[in-house]
Parts: structure tokens; sequence; C-alpha cells
């Protein structure tokens, strides 16, 4: 490889958030489980702690624990588990993750399509689904059990500025890592000794806390897709109140199917990061 080439990796990531966007929201699932109007319980329990000053994910998983508590300790490690396997992903989604592989193979078929979850809410049930097994890494809010087997304290928490840590982390390959202020994420790695450049990074999310990921790979060139359910583009934009920093690539509905205008996005994103790394494998074949 002369000089003057850019270093390259064989590999693409894609990266996705889970709550709303692989499968619906999770804690509002988790309370309908329970019996419990999620609506409600997100106005009158969780509201007035973001009011009084919490922040939002801490007041979302202290309310959810008290009224865990309040019914006898109801939500066990065993529960979420059994939660997360029952929990249906959104249609399309299952054999999404082959259509991206084959989608590469057929660009490139020595180019490897690495899938990654980061969400700051409860990987727990990420990690108990159907779809756990297509990914090699994922991160997200864990909880901490009392003696008695329920929800005591979040043992672990990835708030929205922090999933872009977790980019870096794919990046640089770091797949063992102490959460002890240790840790190599941060730490200057050479370009070419990148394990995923984030210039070969597409993230998927649907809101707020995906944000930060979204102004990280526009600045590193990367690739931002964000998803609406329910309300128009316009509506999307507006209450995340988006400046250009933070702008995507794409927007599109949540529909996974094979023709959709996301499935087109994705694949189409695969295919010319397939494109780039091909011509720069020409390049160091010279």
């Amino acid at each position: 490889m002369t000089l003057s080439t850019k270093p390259f990796s064989n590999r693409i990531a894609v990266v996705f958030d889970f709550d709303d966007t692989l499968v619906p929201d999770t804690v509002d699932s988790l309370l309908e489980s329970l019996d419990i109007d999620a609506l409600k319980f997100r106005q009158e329990r969780i509201q007035p702690l973001v009011e009084s000053g919490w922040d939002k994910i801490l007041a979302r998983f202290y309310a959810l624990i008290e009224e865990s508590k309040r019914q006898g300790n109801r939500i066990t490690k065993e529960y979420i588990a059994g939660f997360g396997e029952q929990l249906q992903p959104f249609d399309g989604v299952t054999q999404m993750f082959d259509r991206l592989r084959q989608s590469a193979y057929q660009i490139n078929p020595e180019v490897e399509v690495e899938f990654y979850l980061i969400t700051c809410g409860m990987v727990e049930i990420a990690r108990c689904n159907c779809i756990a097994p297509h990914f090699k890494g994922m991160w997200g809010c864990e909880f901490s059990y009392g003696e008695d087997g329920g929800i005591e304290f979040l043992k672990k928490i990835v708030t929205h500025t922090e999933k872009t840590r977790y980019l870096f982390q794919i990046a640089k390959g770091i797949e063992h890592h102490q959460d002890d202020g240790k840790s190599f994420v941060y730490r200057d790695v050479a370009t070419e000794e990148l394990y995923i450049p984030l210039t070969q990074t597409i993230y998927v999310g649907d809101g707020e806390s995906d944000i930060p990921c979204f102004s990280l790979l526009n600045q590193e060139q990367g690739t931002a897709i964000a998803l609406y359910k329910n309300q128009t583009p316009k509506e999307w934009g507006r209450e995340l109140d988006l400046t250009q920093s933070q702008r995507v690539a794409n927007l599109t509905p949540v529909d996974y199917s094979e023709n959709s205008e996301l499935m087109r996005s994705l694949t189409l994103a695969v295919e010319s990061i397939c494109k780039q790394i091909s011509l720069r494998q020409l390049s160091v074949g010279e």
C-alpha cells in the first residue's frame, strides 16, 4: 500500500437503537404486561420526577423499580428474561440481517457486516430477544437485583451522550474493557489499526437519545438514518429541534419490509460502503 492511499477495514458496522427502532417501547410494553396503563404511568409517575429535576432515564427506572416493589417485587430477572423472549420485533426485522449481509456479499464477498445494539433502555430484554444472536455486541442499562430477586437499583446506565462511547469502542475493536476509568475507548488508535472506521458505520435510531450518535457520524462521515413512527417527518424534526450538525442522511418510516424505504436506505448504505472498500482493495492490490 502506498502512503497516498487510505488504509481500510473490510468490515461494516450497522448499529441500532432498540426501543421504537427494532421493537415497541420496552417500558410501555413491560408495564402493559403488568396490566398497567403505560400512558397514565408516564404522566403520573415518571413526568412529575422529570419536572422536579430528575434525569429522564433515572426517573423512568426509579418509577419502574418502585412499581415492582409495590407489587411484591414482581419484576425479577426471570420475569425480564421471559418478557424479552416474548417481545416481538417489528415486522421484517428478523429477515433484515440476512438481507443486508447478502447485499454486501453480492458487491464484495470479502466484506463482513457486523451488527451492534446500543440502547438507553433495558439491554437485558434485548439479550433475551429472538434477534439477540445477530448482534456481536449489545450495550444498555442493567438492573441490580435484591435478595428476593426483584429489581432493586440500576447497576449500569447508558445515557444519550454515552452512546457515542460505544461507537468509539466498536471502531477500535475493544471487546473487553473495564468501566473503571481505565478504559482504552478514548485512547488514540492509528487509522490503519481501526477495527471498523466510523466512515464504515451506519447508525439507525428513532429519537432524542440518538442525536449524539447522529452528530458524531455526521462529523466523521459515517451514515445516520433516523426513523419516525406516528408523526410526519416535519413533526419529527420539530419535536427534536435538530441543529445542522444533527441532520441525518435519511429519515424513513419504521418499516423493515423487503421493499420499504428503510430497507432501500439500509441496502444502499451497505452497498455504497462495500464499493468504497472494493476501490481501496484495488489500490492496495496494485
